[in-house]
């Protein structure tokens, strides 16, 4: 199951959609290039509403 979490840049603010997997890693923003952190207790996918962009993980 996914983890969604909108972009934390106020300019941007996309959905994010990443693997459970993603949890306490960084990942990138497809749209803005923003890094950020998923949280370790992030609400899952089915959580939130409307479609969500895939975000790149950029973990060591």
């Amino acid at each position: 199951m996914a983890v969604a979490l909108v972009c934390p840049n106020l300019q941007c603010r996309t959905l994010l959609r990443v693997p459970d997997k993603a949890r306490g890693k960084r990942v990138r923003c497809p749209e803005c290039g923003g890094v950020l952190i998923v949280p370790k207790n992030a609400p899952r996918e089915g959580t939130s509403r409307g479609q969500a962009s895939p975000a790149t993980d950029v973990s060591p």
